[in-house]
């Protein structure tokens, strides 16, 4: 008498019985839907956390509430107001630390999870409902403490960012499925470009809806939709906008793309395992060292990305003064110039290899922002050039405002440039057909430090109590990172 086979159960079942890759290319079905998912949630990151509702919380609340407050009353003028703008700029990098501290706790144990877990995708519907909901609220961030409190605005940036971490980490294992193996560069690629492509856009309708016609009375005689300027009512718009864009485009993204989980598999079980994983792979990459110096390298360059990419707004919303109009142009160019930056990557990887192209575009990214805290309100190259009205426009009037904004293009391009030669370098040194394994490890390693540089940004900030050596804190982890990189040794195979 025959045994019968007995199907396992869900909650039994092996992580290899989980899909190893889709069919399709970017603009397949599953392969498109994958990458809408960064059109529906980058704006977010791009309009709070970089350019809109970061300079203006530091700015218009954090400073102004701390000028009006008297505590700076014995202080002169201009003393007083930088004084203010540095606790600002601190603030937000307090923000950076705690979440990024969270993250590098907790995201790592949720990735290995995510391999052996259930379905993916109500997980993600719990990180977006997160995300949409703090980013509403943000529109009761007034200042004089009219709405929400700062402690409140705080603790809504924090659990925001923490989601959008844990969105990151949940979007990404799903990249294995969304398309052929040959074909997830491209998916991956679209995802970047459609993300940067939506907040150009939101970024031109706040331009024209809502600014030039406070200023100017075009291309409307007032701002639409009974926006009031005068209450910030345009910046804090971006909170809600980013909230009901997240919403709506996500909706393609939950119907099309395809979720790897197991359905009905144990969570549970699947934490205990991942946890394990995650030690496991520490303990396995000792046995490699140039690709554990990279990691580490990595861990250091990329911090000092992050810090410099989050708080660069705000510092120059502070210390160069720029206006809102100002700051909605430095964003459409910024983002633009990132959109090109893949593209140069991948040229500059293919004429001097891999390593070489990365330490070229950390090295441009350290000249780049010394050459940045060079220029004041007053002049450039650290006092060498007198700065100069050049025309009487709306934006970037002297010479100083149009130095800094040709400079962020170098910034824009050499990060995402950075970004491209990271993954093709852990590619090169990962053994080989074990590379996606190793991926795993390298998503740790971009989030246990993310937290050092926003707190070295605090800390220096507040000690000088000037924003430029709270800046050029971030050059220390930039210099460690590429001290490391260039110890490692990157063998000839896999080149191409």
């Amino acid at each position: 008498m025959s045994t019968p086979i007995i199907d396992p159960s869900p909650l039994e079942r092996p992580i290899s019985e989980r899909p190893a890759h889709g069919e399709g290319g970017p603009l397949g079905r599953t392969g498109f839907a994958w990458a809408v998912f960064e059109w529906a949630r980058n704006p977010y990151y791009i309009l709070i956390v970089i350019y809109i509702f970061a300079p203006y919380f530091a700015r218009d609340i954090i400073g102004a509430d701390l000028l009006a407050s008297g505590q700076l009353d014995g202080m002169e003028p201009q003393a007083a107001q930088a004084t203010a703008n540095a606790q600002g700029q601190a603030t937000i990098a307090s923000v950076t630390k705690w979440a990024g501290l969270v993250a590098a706790l907790t995201a790592p144990f949720l990735g290995a999870a995510l391999d052996r877990g259930g379905r993916l995708k109500p997980v993600l519907a719990v990180t977006l409902g997160s995300i949409a909901l703090c980013s509403a609220l943000l529109w009761f961030a007034m200042p004089g403490g009219a709405g929400l409190s700062t402690p409140a605005i705080m603790a809504l940036l924090v659990i925001a960012y923490v989601s959008y971490t844990y969105s990151e980490v949940t979007h990404n294992a799903m990249l294995s499925v969304s398309g052929a193996p040959g074909k997830l560069s491209m998916i991956s690629g679209l995802g970047l470009g459609l993300g940067n492509l939506a907040a150009t856009l939101i970024f031109i309708a706040l331009v024209l809806l809502f600014v030039l016609p406070s200023l100017i009375q075009w291309p409307f005689a007032e701002p639409q939709f009974g926006i009031d300027v005068t209450s910030f009512e345009h910046m804090r718009i971006a909170g809600p906008i980013c909230a009901a864009w997240l919403v709506i485009f996500s909706i393609p993204f939950f119907l099309n793309a395809k979720d790897p989980g197991i359905p009905g598999a144990s969570w549970i079980a699947a934490t205990r395992s991942g946890a394990k994983s995650v030690m496991r792979t520490f303990r396995e990459a000792s046995h490699y060292r140039e690709l554990l110096k990279f990691l580490v390298a990595r861990m250091f360059y990329q911090d000092a990305m992050a810090a410099l990419l989050a708080l660069g707004a705000v510092y120059v919303a502070l210390f160069l003064g720029w206006g809102f109009l100002e700051m909605l142009c430095y964003a459409i160019f910024a983002s633009a110039c990132a959109f090109g930056g893949g593209i140069f990557g991948g040229w500059l990887e293919e004429k001097v290899g891999v390593k070489r192209a990365l330490v070229i575009e950390i090295v441009g990214m350290i000249a780049t922002m010394i050459v940045q805290l060079s220029i004041t309100r007053e002049s450039l190259f650290f006092g060498l050039v007198e700065n100069s009205q050049v025309w009487d426009g709306l934006v970037f009037r002297t010479v100083s405002d149009l130095a800094y904004l040709g400079l962020i293009s170098i910034v824009a391009i050499t990060a995402t440039a950075s970004i491209s030669a990271s993954r093709t370098m852990l590619v090169t040194l990962a053994p080989l057909g074990r590379s996606g394994e190793f991926f795993g490890l390298y998503a740790i390693a971009g989030t246990i430090t993310v937290w050092m540089g926003p707190l070295l940004v605090e800390y220096f900030t507040l000690w000088s109590n000037d924003q430029r050596i709270g800046m050029a804190s971030i050059s220390l982890l930039f210099t460690i990172g590429l001290a490391i990189l260039l110890t490692v040794k990157v063998p000839h195979r896999n080149a191409a």
